[in-house]
């Protein structure tokens, strides 16, 4: 007997139905929960493993929290099961590999992304607020801005009728604070960081300019009127032609007046480290408290 095309994902009790043998299946099929299976020659990442969750889900459940998160782009860990949204009723959906949640969503809190019911990214920044520590959710939510899943006026209406909502005291602080501009979590952090000092607030994608006025590189963040910038070196700069450019930016900076501050991972654990070598050096340039 031919082997029946059983596509990415399926039940056991679909497969079955169309013909497929036990022995097709445990050989094909990689078990995602109870009944539920997932082709063995398919990347089970997240979208697709959640593709696979929507055929045993009720049709008005959304993915949410840390795993809409994600599937945002926002950069938190992936948990280790699917988290589920549904709204109140009597029997939620147990099943292992899915935490469920119960919420009372509006239209506007649900979104389709490739196919997939999301929580919104109002709706996600909100459920993270309960979770994430301020830094942390800061780092969210920048990239749900970066990622256009979100802008101030729409989280501004999410949280305005969440009184009550776990999380929301949070929510309400951090968003303030938010800004799409930031380019990767390290930046938000350190952003946040010095913002809650009594440091100056730092300026984001700073523009350094040459002595005739043309801008010739910018800084992550940092204070123009100083000439102080903050750099966050990550993996990515370690490769030769990053670090040519790296030079050739620093430089320039230097050419110009600028002190330049790089911090890099060993420093994302230590916000004291980062604020102090920041004051000194705003100090070096004539800033007073």
């Amino acid at each position: 007997m031919t082997d029946i095309d059983l596509g990415t994902a399926y039940t056991w009790d679909d497969a079955r139905s169309r013909g497929a043998t036990r022995g097709q299946i445990a050989q094909d099929g990689v078990r995602l929960g109870r009944g539920l299976y997932l082709s063995s020659v398919v990347e089970p990442d997240l979208a697709t493993r959640c593709r696979a969750w929507q055929l045993v889900l009720p049709r008005d459940a959304a993915f949410g929290l840390g795993t809409a998160a994600r599937l945002h782009g926002a950069p938190i860990a992936e948990p280790p099961t699917v988290h589920v949204v549904v709204p109140s009723r009597r029997q939620l959906p147990r099943r292992a590999g899915l935490t469920v949640h119960e919420r009372l969503l509006a239209e506007e809190d649900v979104v389709v992304v490739g196919g997939l019911s999301l929580t919104s990214g109002p709706q996600t920044f909100l459920d993270l607020a309960a979770g994430l520590p301020p830094a942390e959710l800061v780092a969210a939510g920048d990239a749900l801005l970066r990622a256009e899943r979100m802008d101030a006026a729409s989280l501004a209406r999410r949280l305005e009728r969440a009184d009550r909502v776990r999380g929301v005291v949070r929510a309400r602080g951090c968003a303030p604070r938010l800004d799409g501009r930031a380019a990767s979590r390290p930046e938000s952090l350190v952003r946040y960081w010095l913002a809650i000092s009594d440091l100056p607030d730092p300026q984001l994608q700073v523009p350094v300019h040459d002595r005739w006025g043309r801008e010739v590189t910018h800084a992550d963040l940092g204070y123009s009127e100083w000439k102080v910038a903050l750099e966050y070196e990550g993996r990515q700069h370690a490769d030769p032609d990053q670090f040519g450019r790296d030079v050739d930016r620093y430089s320039l900076m230097a050419a110009d007046g600028w002190l330049v501050l790089r911090f890099a991972g060993r420093h994302l654990g230590s916000p004291v480290v980062v604020v102090d070598r920041t004051r000194r050096a705003l100090s070096s340039r004539g800033w007073r408290p």
